[in-house]
């Protein structure tokens, strides 16, 4: 069988930037929100610092061990979409961990092939908040 395509992943850059952020922080965590403007950026946390709710649907890891989480109503509309968190030049409004760095989180995206979507589905949902702690 083939492998399934990841549904996360992170730019060197930005993983550089989360290696950074835990050796400060701790373990560390995101989660990508559907809201609008900075909402709409992922945010990072000391992992536990945000309460995973069941709603939530884990993407996978980055950088390691450091879960990604996305609100289910978002994840519907991204669903067929490979998400890459970056780093970029500039601060965000919210309460991201990289905020006084002067940079912020971004994500780029593509939309997975046709075969890459079907091996996605037949490999069923992926795991929710109500089913482990963030």
């Amino acid at each position: 069988m083939a492998e399934l395509p990841p549904r996360i992943l992170a730019t060197p850059a930005a993983q550089a930037l989360m290696h950074r952020l835990a050796q400060s922080h701790g373990a560390l965590m995101f989660h990508q929100s559907g809201g609008c403007c900075d909402g709409s950026a992922p945010m990072c946390f000391p992992r536990g610092e945000f309460r995973v709710g069941a709603q939530d649907v884990l993407l996978g890891h980055v950088a390691g061990d450091i879960p990604v989480w996305i609100g289910a109503a978002q994840f519907e509309y991204w669903r067929h979409t490979q998400v890459t968190i970056d780093v970029v030049p500039g601060r965000g409004a919210g309460m991201s961990l990289e905020s006084p760095q002067g940079v912020r989180f971004i994500v780029r995206s593509r939309i997975f092939t046709d075969d890459e979507n079907a091996l996605l589905e037949a490999a069923g949902e992926p795991v929710r908040g109500d089913s482990v702690t963030g």
